[in-house]
């Protein structure tokens, strides 16, 4: 479960296109940031499942991805091109393998120039290989399609999918998505198959009345994610606001109407989603965060937090189209570990949840070390280091004391099972 946003033209406190997502998946799936150089694909490139054929030379991009896929939930490449994703629940089957919506995120932030290329190689991917696949860490039955928020210095775009079929409709202003179809019969490009399929079972009765959300949309699953809340949230903190990175970040770490009783209610209500033991939220963890301001004739600007729970967390700028990647030390793997910044920021993350204490004590620090970084891309690779530095000791700083309940019992048998338990004392 995902929240994506994206603001275009006056809305914006600068006139530049603004972009940012939260990724939340299952509680203890890092989630590496990666900065890749351009590369030769070779006749054949292998995917999260499936090889799909190579497309020449790639650009470089920013990607945050789980650890165990190839594909990415967000990115940025040096075109200007940022791209989220976002499970979708629809009435059509998916193939047993295929191109995850994280792989075609990444296929098509390595060979698109704009927004619109974008979508012709999301779709033209997806006619030719479908989706498919395992597309969760534990839970590898759970499968979905996917929707897409794609912008570019000039525009952005919403496209989503039903299987093999898709449609997409340019974005005017404000646009947030989150786990729903959310086009109706207002898309500006629409598959031919699908119109075709529609009108096969007497979905609609041509062209002008066909609503893709309509056709396609699984309402009971779709409104078990919670997405209605969770769009309303990011909704109002960007039309409330003209966009900016501060506006984009407290969206981002918004709690809804929860505030600070992150344990509270039945569904993800909230774009900063924090995992919860009813059935309804054990994979609901926003584990990366980030953020992109794309403007014509200047880099790409990105900050991203590089772990979970972005309202503990910093953004941190990444250079992209400066001549330099950034060097992200101690990549988070599968298992826990002592010295990647996810992990060690996931320790402290849990011991949060699991003292009932707050974020007092060291957020005054953390938002310090935010200003500090985050208008010098040339100091990228210091602002990484020193937020894994800091982390044990926020952590360190936190009082003794341990919360009771289901809620954090679940997390600590959640760092039991992750092994983060013998590495950070949880």
């Amino acid at each position: 479960m995902c929240d994506t946003v994206v603001a275009v033209g006056d809305v914006t406190a600068d006139g530049a296109v603004w972009f940012g997502k939260n990724s939340d998946r299952e509680p203890g799936e890092a989630q590496c940031l990666e900065h890749v150089g351009p590369r030769d694909d070779g006749e054949l490139l292998r995917t999260t499942h499936i090889a799909v054929p190579g497309a020449g030379r790639s650009r470089e991009v920013v990607l945050s991805r789980p650890a165990w896929m190839w594909g990415a939930e967000m990115g940025v490449n040096d075109a200007g091109v940022a791209i989220g994703n976002e499970a979708v629940f629809t009435k059509i089957p998916l193939d047993d393998t295929g191109l995850t919506g994280m792989d075609l995120l990444r296929l098509a932030l390595e060979r698109a120039a704009t927004a619109r290329d974008a979508i012709d190689v999301v779709t033209g991917l997806l006619k030719r290989h479908g989706q498919g696949g395992r597309m969760s860490f534990r839970n590898t039955g759970f499968r979905y399609s996917s929707s897409f928020l794609i912008a570019d210095p000039g525009e952005a775009w919403v496209l989503e999918t039903a299987g093999r079929f898709w449609a997409a409709e340019r974005v005017q202003g404000v646009r947030t998505i989150s786990n729903a179809l959310s086009i109706g019969t207002g898309a500006d490009l629409v598959d031919d198959e699908a119109i075709e399929w529609a009108l096969k079972h007497g979905r609609c009765r041509g062209r002008d009345d066909f609503n893709f959300t309509g056709v396609f949309s699984d309402p009971v699953m779709t409104a078990l994610a919670g997405a209605g809340a969770r769009r309303a949230c990011t909704t109002a903190a960007l039309t409330r606001q003209r966009a900016s990175l501060q506006v984009i970040a407290a969206a981002l770490r918004d709690h809804g109407d929860a505030g600070d009783d992150v344990a509270a209610g039945l569904r993800m209500a909230s774009p900063c989603a924090h995992a919860s033991w009813l059935p309804t939220r054990t994979a609901g963890q926003t584990t990366a965060s980030l953020v992109a301001r794309l403007a014509p004739g200047t880099a790409p600007r990105v900050w991203a937090t590089g772990t979970s729970s972005p309202c503990m967390s910093v953004f941190k700028p990444v250079p992209l189209a400066t001549g330099r990647l950034l060097a992200v030390t101690h990549q988070a793997g599968e298992r826990a570990d002592a010295d990647s910044l996810w992990w060690r920021h996931e320790a402290l993350h849990r011991a949060v949840l699991t003292a009932g204490a707050g974020t007092g004590s060291f957020d005054a620090e953390r938002t310090a070390l935010e200003q500090q970084f985050v208008d010098d891309v040339d100091t990228a690779d210091a602002a990484w280091e020193a937020h894994r530095l800091a982390v044990p000791r926020w952590r360190q700083e936190l009082p003794r004391t341990t919360a009771r309940g289901p809620f954090a019992a679940f997390w600590r048998r959640q760092s039991r099972r992750d092994g983060l338990d013998t590495i950070a004392g949880t």
